[in-house]
């Protein structure tokens, strides 16, 4: 994801008016493996490929947060074989990736259930958290064994302790005070949700953050979902009137 080169603003597009935080359901390996008669596993090798692009054009074009659903809490539930390569795929991503983070000022970071991870991702995923800790050009956030229903019920029991301890009153709890305990606590919620695969669904992911999200869904499945189709969509995007529950002028 070598961002050194020079970038030219593609037509349309208006560098002033990006979306501040981009969310991508990255669905379609296994169909687009399978499309081609290979193993699925092959199609998971091409998705990391799309995901170094993504990243690269996120950070040329200056877009400050992209959030990848990259492994859901359901996925645990895939066969034995293909979870524990897809955790193999995840540290080698991880690993060949780190550098390139460091060089291109990109931070990463993780959301989910991270200690359900396998200890050598947590091994790597940790020192790269780490070393890119203080990079300010991009957030990088990989969902990983996340599900949007497990991070609620993860902050109510955080915010029910706290408010059992006498550390809060429950008088207090506001939108603001909920979206604090969440994993992306910190974090604007996202303008942009782009799914692949033509899936009409939302598949349990950042359920309470895309409340006023703008939703794009496309055909293309993962492998395939490229920067031209990006830039088409963050055009798109440009062209949407966001109320946010207000009446349009």
């Amino acid at each position: 994801m070598n961002s050194s080169t020079s970038f030219h603003v593609p037509e349309g597009l208006d560098v002033l008016k990006l979306p501040k935080h981009v969310a991508i359901i990255m669905d379609g390996n296994g169909r687009w493996a399978e499309k081609r008669l290979m193993n699925r596993i092959r199609g998971h090798e091409a998705g990391a490929e799309t995901v170094r692009a993504i990243v690269r054009t996120c950070r040329e074009i200056g877009i400050p947060i992209l959030t990848l659903y990259a492994f859901s809490t359901e996925n645990w539930q895939r066969s034995k074989i293909e979870v524990a390569t897809l955790m193999m795929l995840l540290k080698k991503f991880i690993d060949s990736e780190e550098n390139e983070m460091i060089e291109n000022n990109i931070r990463l970071n993780a959301i989910g259930q991270l200690e359900k991870l396998p200890e050598d991702v947590r091994i790597s995923l940790k020192r790269t958290m780490d070393l890119t800790g203080k990079n300010k050009g991009m957030l990088l956030n990989l969902a990983l064994s996340y599900g949007g229903r497990a991070e609620i019920a993860n902050m109510v029991k955080i915010i029910a302790e706290k408010a059992r301890d006498g550390k809060i009153d429950p008088v207090l709890i506001t939108e603001n005070f909920i979206s604090d305990h969440l994993y992306t606590a910190g974090m604007p919620d996202p303008d942009l949700l782009i799914r692949t695969s033509g899936e009409i669904r939302i598949s349990n992911f950042l359920l309470w953050q895309i409340a006023y999200t703008e939703i794009f869904i496309t055909d293309t499945l993962w492998p395939d979902f490229g920067k031209d189709e990006f830039i088409k969509i963050l055009v798109d995007f440009q062209r949407r009137e966001r109320r946010f529950g207000n009446v349009g002028r």
